[in-house]
């Protein structure tokens, strides 16, 4: 079962949030709502959240990155990668990352996915695939993908995202030489930039691991909790307050699906363009609780056609994560700017310092302004 919504007439705060945004890449902003996804191949009763964006079910490719619990098979996997390195010496520049930065955005747009695009569903990955780290054990994150085994993307907060890793899968095949941790992090600020969000500084490095370096399940924030449970998920990847709710903010992109995360609906009326509105919105509507079948959520009392979940109400209700959501509603450079810091940090989550491959992160150029410079 799957739901898709008709859209709703612009409101007064999203239209100011807009309006706020310069860049080109706005042009993607009002798309039509989502269309109904096929079936997915397989449910999960779990409501986590962060994040449910994009999520919808099934694609039609079948991925080439391994997928099981062979240590022996990945070793090989990786020595074939290494030897395949060593043979033609190739070390790889900023440049070339800027190759898959392009060729990641060339697969953003699509008609017939939600919302036109699969830029939301790509921000999940890349968010799911590094806030596993917990700082105390210095285990997950995002240095040994280790979503490609069964054992973690059978998580029921990971429901959905076989379909950005496959589409990723056209990427890793013209660039083989990339990591997985790298590409898929990579994929993740290739999105947010080009969805008119913030430069998100990065750096490569990111190894590929083994199944035995999976992660257990329940280190992604449940949505039907509160602002103790919160802090507690964030707490353990080594975020405070501030960070937490601008790494909220992704909630401005993208949608929640029955099917997934059992939610329903977008966060904001621009759910392909990343703005304060998310936060605009949390201050500017009136939430009432949703009479449905599905679990706890709100929806906008006016257009019944927004959402948030118990765990984006908190941030209006805990007196310290509130006075964080105001600043940001209230002023949409200085949410890029912490949100900018808080992925990036996020992003590196569990990669040793000196593995990466530049001790400064890369700014990569968004497609516009590449277009711009050869004017």
């Amino acid at each position: 079962m799957s739901f898709s919504l008709l859209r709703a007439p612009l409101r007064s705060a999203a239209l100011t949030s807009a309006r706020s945004v310069p860049r080109a890449q706005f042009r993607s902003a009002f798309r039509k709502y989502s269309t109904t996804p096929p079936p997915p191949a397989q449910k999960s009763s779990s409501k986590t959240l962060l994040l449910s964006l994009g999520a919808a079910a099934g694609v039609g490719a079948v991925a080439f990155y391994y997928y099981g619990d062979s240590r022996e098979a990945v070793t090989a996997l990786k020595s074939g990668v290494q030897a395949a390195k060593a043979k033609t010496n190739f070390v790889p520049t900023k440049e070339d990352y800027q190759k898959v930065y392009n060729k990641i955005a060339t697969l953003l747009d699509a008609d017939d996915y939600d919302d036109g695009s699969y830029g939301p569903v790509l921000v999940r990955l890349a968010w799911h695939s590094s806030g596993t780290y917990d700082k105390d054990t210095k285990t997950g994150g995002s240095n040994y993908a280790t979503m490609r085994f069964e054992s973690e993307a059978s998580h029921g907060a990971n429901n959905g995202l076989n379909i950005a890793r496959n589409l990723l899968e056209q990427v890793k095949n013209e660039f083989d030489w990339i990591s997985y941790g790298d590409l898929w992090t990579l994929a993740g600020v290739t999105a947010i930039q080009e969805m008119a969000g913030p430069k998100i500084p990065w750096r490569a490095g990111r190894i590929d691991g083994q199944a035995a370096d999976a992660t257990p399940d329940g280190r992604l924030p449940d949505a039907t909790q509160g602002s103790d449970h919160l802090r507690k998920i964030f707490g353990r990847m080594g975020f405070n307050d501030q960070e937490i709710v601008a790494l909220s903010g992704a909630h401005a992109l993208g949608r929640c699906h029955p099917d997934r995360s059992g939610f329903t609906g977008p966060w904001t009326f621009s759910p392909t363009t990343l703005t304060n509105a998310y936060y605009q919105l949390l201050f500017d509507e009136t939430w009432q609780w949703k009479k449905w079948n599905g679990p706890k959520q709100l929806e906008d009392k006016k257009t019944k056609s927004l959402m948030m979940l118990p765990t984006d109400y908190v941030l209006v209700t805990d007196k310290s994560f509130k006075k964080y959501a105001k600043a940001y509603a209230q002023d949409q450079d200085l949410f890029f700017k912490d949100f900018s810091a808080a992925v990036s940090r996020l992003f590196e989550l569990g990669v040793p310092t000196q593995q990466f491959v530049t001790p400064e992160p890369w700014i990569m150029k968004s497609v516009d302004e590449q277009e711009e410079e050869k004017k």
